[in-house]
């Protein structure tokens, strides 16, 4: 009490002063119309520049909040892709019946751990088993692919990137419909590598990287990057080509966890096979 005294006291008359002031520009607003108006002009554009910036700020940490929902959004959106149903046509025992069964239903995820400058990189997300997610499902971000589920929690799961040593997925060159094995060598997290393309297979700059469809996993034609370069492996008939991937792996914030609801039924079918033609 006693410092806010001695301070009242040192400033004594700054404070007489501004009271000064505050009763003359009440007294000329309440005496003149024209300097009343003005006065009431200048309040209301502090006014307006004070709301301005508040909302401003609202807006900002409403951005959050946004992202969520049209992440959300854009998961049903991809869900009512043709692409995410399979065609069943049943005409051989009803005449011109054509069934469509979704194949593809998505989760949005937010991401909350990622590294992209290891040998071997990895990828959390908020969402786990609770939410149906589980291991080997297909990850992709707005851009294009990201990587597959390998572990699951109740809340959380990680996600083996393309940025990984032991990444391999099916791919394809979207203009010759020519399939290979996207991998990746380290360095930079900007580029991969395409095997496994026959060098019969003319390939320009800038052909257009997509998934292939064939490992139960990825949808058919997800963008995975770009051609920007080929080279010859020696003693192989075969092209390493470099590509620009179209995710940027240093600013994921939302992705797509993939449920193909067939890929059971599709993988059982497959061991059945192989193990069919190993007796």
């Amino acid at each position: 009490m006693d410092a806010l005294l001695a301070f009242l006291k040192r400033f004594d008359y700054v404070f007489l002063f501004l009271l000064l002031e505050i009763v003359a520009v009440v007294l000329i607003s309440k005496n003149s119309n024209y300097q009343g108006s003005r006065l009431v002009q200048a309040g209301n554009a502090v006014a307006g520049q004070c709301y301005s910036a508040v909302s401003s700020v609202g807006d900002y940490f409403g951005l959050r909040r946004e992202n969520d929902l049209l992440a959300a959004e854009n998961a049903r959106l991809r869900a009512q892709l043709e692409s995410s149903y399979v065609c069943f046509d049943r005409r051989t025992f009803i005449k011109n019946d054509t069934v469509y069964k979704q194949r593809y239903r998505y989760t949005e995820a937010q991401v909350v751990k990622n590294t992209w400058g290891q040998r071997d990189n990895y990828i959390m997300i908020n969402k786990g088993q609770l939410h149906g997610i589980k291991v080997d499902q297909a990850v992709l971000s707005p851009q294009g692919i990201v990587g597959v589920v390998v572990n699951t929690t109740a809340n959380f799961a990680t996600v083996m990137p393309v940025l990984h040593s032991d990444s391999r997925n099916s791919v394809k060159i979207k203009r010759t419909n020519s399939a290979g094995s996207l991998v990746w060598y380290g360095g930079d997290y900007r580029f991969a590598a395409v095997e496994d393309i026959p060098k019969t297979h003319k390939l320009v700059k800038n052909d257009t990287v997509v998934t292939s469809g064939m490992a139960n996993d990825f949808p058919e034609g997800v963008l995975v990057g770009y051609v920007v370069g080929t080279y010859s492996d020696r003693g192989t008939g075969f092209y390493r080509i470099k590509v620009q991937l179209a995710t940027e792996f240093n600013k994921l914030d939302h992705v797509y966890v993939v449920d193909n609801r067939f890929k059971a039924e599709q993988d059982s079918l497959m061991a059945k096979s192989i193990m069919e033609e190993e007796k």
